[in-house]
């Protein structure tokens, strides 16, 4: 009797690890094709959606420096454009109305209007002309720009669309008796850039903000009298990874590649913007493009 239970607990045994190796195998090769669907799946959604897929990130600042008539002062900060084979006016269309509904008193673009052509600059000015704000428009040059050698096309681009264009310059804007002052530096690949010039002329203690494409620029830029920098060119790394993060970051983003830092000190904070096109792969993951409402409050007010 004893040796028959022992054969069945034997055949049921067998039988159990029978069932649990097909109930491996079968988790086994369902996993893999799950994981196969997924990777074959990511490249469609980082070409046709996440790239399309417009972040609207809101950014609340406090200064003590800034004057109080200027406490509340919104303002939209855009960059990276990459007008091309893969970004064109239909996607810009949406931008600005994207920009318009977020009613900002300032608009900052941070340069890199284009990718690799100049042939879309036309029909980019009727639609840039659309974006309203109170207290103005201001742009800058991004390293493509330079890079297809069509600088002053470009610049007659955003000026026919009414953006004041800085290079080593600077401009002021009033509300209500109170001064702030937007600087704006040459790109550091393409052009030559000059902090101490674009500042030449702005007195003593007044709230400045500096757009400068590369972010990297903080580091020199934090020894000036600047309270704010605003910057793009790194798209925020445009293909993020879990745990690993960017696969790529350009020269000049290297260090500071995406959100608010404080550099050095409190007095002096730099937002890196993700951009809204893509350069070179047209792809985006983890990485959505980015249209920055920035707040900022008056520490007196």
């Amino acid at each position: 009797m004893n040796n028959r239970w022992k054969r069945i607990d034997e055949i049921a045994m067998s039988i159990q690890t029978e069932l649990e190796t097909i109930s491996r195998r079968s988790f086994l090769k369902k996993a893999g094709a799950a994981f196969m669907a997924v990777c074959a799946s990511l490249p469609v959604y980082s070409f046709f959606l996440e790239r399309f897929w417009l972040d609207i990130t809101s950014v609340h600042i406090t200064f003590n420096g800034l004057p109080k008539a200027f406490s509340g002062m919104r303002i939209v900060h855009i960059s990276d454009l990459h007008m091309g084979n893969f970004y064109h006016t239909n996607h810009l269309k949406t931008v600005v109305e994207k920009v318009n509904q977020l009613k900002p008193d300032l608009i900052c673009f941070t340069g890199d209007l284009v990718e690799d052509k100049i042939d879309m600059l036309k029909d980019c000015i009727p639609l840039l002309k659309e974006l309203t704000a109170p207290l103005g428009k201001i742009s800058i040059l991004g390293n493509h720009d330079y890079r297809i050698g069509k600088e002053r096309e470009i610049i007659k681009c955003l000026t026919s669309s009414g953006f004041i264009f800085l290079k080593n310059s600077h401009t002021s804007i009033t509300r209500m008796g109170g001064t702030v002052f937007i600087a704006g530096v040459d790109d550091m690949f393409g052009g030559d850039p000059n902090i101490p010039e674009a500042l030449q002329g702005i007195p003593k203690n007044q709230f400045t903000i500096l757009l400068a494409h590369e972010p990297d620029v903080a580091d020199t830029a934090s020894k000036h009298p600047v309270h704010l920098q605003l910057s793009g060119h790194s798209h925020g790394g445009q293909i993020r990874l879990p745990i690993a993060g960017p696969l790529f970051t350009p020269a000049g983003a290297q260090k500071y590649v995406k959100g608010l830092y404080s550099i050095n000190s409190s007095n002096f904070l730099l937002y890196v913007n993700r951009g809204i096109g893509t350069t070179y792969l047209p792809f985006r993951f983890d990485c959505r493009p980015e249209i920055t409402m920035i707040t900022l409050t008056s520490a007196f007010h």
